[in-house]
């Protein structure tokens, strides 16, 4: 190297040249260049042929250099609580970063929180499935309080008067951040838990009195997230029992509903969105559902909340498969590309397998959730929901993990997203009931609700002649089911094996009926084989990789 008469050295070096990296992965169509799902949205999930056309805008969005550096300023700068004014006064506001109002935006404009309660029909909630699917896979944090808009349209048709109001706001594609009265749109959240209870909601101590034609309520919510939205659901004791109220922000008046914000939620993951815990001192609500009914009213939203649990898992398996799938058609080591090595091509293939599965059934149970869903799709989903919630949520960190080592050294930094997607699958898992909470839950809807386990075994045998290996593997379920559904409290604590073989017979039958061969196969034999193997990378010698890898 010299130097010019100057002085100076060359501005360019030889070791600056960036050689053997991956070019970015930017500006690609995450709805179109996602096979699965733009397979199942149609086959599994109900939708019609022209469903791809809005997805696919949707797809170019959140696949843009732009979605994606909006997705990382939204987890750079956290959202941060503001309790008081200049001058004092209380106004418990929570400041996000611009990068995350321009996404929770988008969202809301793309119909992925409420449009299948709003343009319902066969296979609405497929199409509204893929879209929150999509929008999360890149950014997760929003979701939240999309999916809790989405999920409280259903009890709040308990209360008609309620609904007139606030309905055409959820409805609504317009995105506001301000709390404001006569706002033309809405999001909606809950605060269910308390810190002396947990899932044991019965436990809350929040208090309810009646006044002036509605209630005042007075409590601590240990966890009410996206603290921000315009109203929320909450339980609170009365004279009748538990109930369910409607907090709004802000009061027909304009003036702010006493709602105190405590402190915001040191989180290990979900760093965009905003959780709290929050007080309430005379905080005025009016009540959903029956008097002594709040639990009954907010199952339906919960049950809402598990499915997006599901989907979104799986949105974030579709990123972790997209991004070390790039990453190994792209990068070189010991002497061709790492997707051709055939350790590398055996995890891929593996990680695509789970993400597929997870993919499919998705769109099963957003199809069992469509307004035409007769008796037995409703208890085909009052079962197959927690089931599913149970393990593919649980799958997720693994999951989110090895494809972060799939890219070494660069997977454990801030710059790629995988980093984020680690922190960010452990929550799907917590929220809305953790392992135990819903193994327990099925236990208890196979006592309560028999036809709930005859609509799911009625789903099994849709696939039944095409596998000896499956067939085996639901001829032992049923065998196993049959003690449990006598006596379910005896089986408390093996309950999460039961459920896993559940949810792995539902996701191979999807699979059976609607993926290609590759797929199917290999699934069938890695999952519910004698020697089935939950480490990544163990699918057997016979298994079709680079069929699985084309679908990815």
């Amino acid at each position: 190297m010299t130097v010019d008469d100057a002085g100076t050295a060359p501005a360019a070096f030889p070791t600056h040249q960036v050689l053997n990296q991956p070019p970015p992965r930017v500006d690609i169509n995450e709805f179109t260049a996602n096979v699965p799902l733009t397979d199942y949205l149609v086959t599994i999930g109900g939708a019609g042929a022209t469903a791809p056309e809005p997805l696919a805008a949707v797809g170019a969005v959140v696949g843009s250099a732009q979605f994606q550096e909006d997705a990382r300023q939204a987890h750079k700068y956290p959202p941060v609580l503001r309790t008081h004014g200049k001058y004092g006064e209380r106004i418990d506001e929570v400041e996000y970063h611009p990068a995350y109002h321009r996404i929770l935006g988008q969202a809301v404009a793309a119909g992925a929180h409420t449009s299948a309660w709003a343009e319902p029909g066969p296979g609405a909630n497929a199409r509204r499935s893929a879209a929150f699917m999509l929008f999360a896979q890149v950014e997760p944090g929003h979701a939240c309080p999309v999916s809790m808009s989405h999920a409280a349209v259903e009890p709040l048709r308990l209360a008609p008067e309620l609904a007139g109001e606030w309905l055409p706001r959820l409805y609504s594609r317009e995105y506001s951040p301000a709390l404001a009265a006569g706002k033309p749109g809405a999001l909606l959240g809950m605060a269910m838990t308390e810190k002396q209870g947990g899932s044991d909601v019965r436990a809350n101590t929040t208090r309810a009195v009646p006044f002036d034609g509605h209630h005042l309520l007075t409590g601590h919510k240990w966890f009410c997230s996206a603290p921000m939205s315009d109203a929320f659901l909450v339980l609170a004791q009365d004279d009748a029992g538990l109930g369910c109220f409607l907090l709004p922000r802000v009061l027909p008046d304009g003036s702010r509903n006493p709602f105190l914000i405590q402190r915001l939620k040191d989180k290990a993951g979900n760093r965009s969105n905003a959780s709290s815990e929050v007080e309430f001192a005379n905080t005025h609500g009016w009540r959903v559902g029956q008097p002594g009914r709040g639990v009954p009213a907010i199952m339906g939203m919960v049950a809402q909340t598990r499915l997006d649990c599901v989907l979104g898992t799986a949105a974030g398996m579709r990123q972790s498969v997209a991004e070390t799938v790039w990453h190994a058609r792209h990068r070189r080591a010991f002497g061709s590309l790492l997707v051709d090595q055939p350790a590398m091509a055996n995890v891929l293939a593996d990680l695509a397998l789970e993400a597929e599965a997870a993919a499919a059934v998705g769109m099963r149970l957003s199809r069992a959730f469509d307004d035409d869903a007769g008796p037995s799709e409703r208890a085909f989903r009052r079962l197959a929901t927690a089931v599913t919630k149970f393990w593919v949520c649980k799958r997720g960190p693994n999951h989110a993990y090895e494809a972060m080592e799939c890219l070494g050294g660069n997977g454990y930094i801030e710059d790629f997203p995988l980093a984020m997607r680690y922190r960010e699958q452990p929550v799907m898992a917590i929220w809305e009931g953790t392992g135990n909470v819903i193994a327990l839950d099925v236990l208890r809807a196979m006592a309560k609700e028999p036809e709930s386990v005859d609509a799911f075994l009625a789903e099994l045998r849709t696939a039944s002649g095409a596998h000896e290996l499956f067939d085996a593997f639901v001829a032992r379920l049923k065998e196993d089911a049959a003690p449990v559904r006598a006596a379910p409290a005896e089986f408390a604590g093996s309950a999460r094996m039961l459920v896993e073989k559940m949810a792995l017979a539902l996701q191979a039958s999807l699979l059976i009926r609607h993926a290609p061969a590759a797929v199917s196969d290999a699934f069938v034999a890695s999952r519910l084989g004698p020697d089935r193997c939950f480490n990544y990378g163990n699918l057997p010698p016979r298994s079709d990789l680079a069929g699985i890898l084309a679908r990815a």
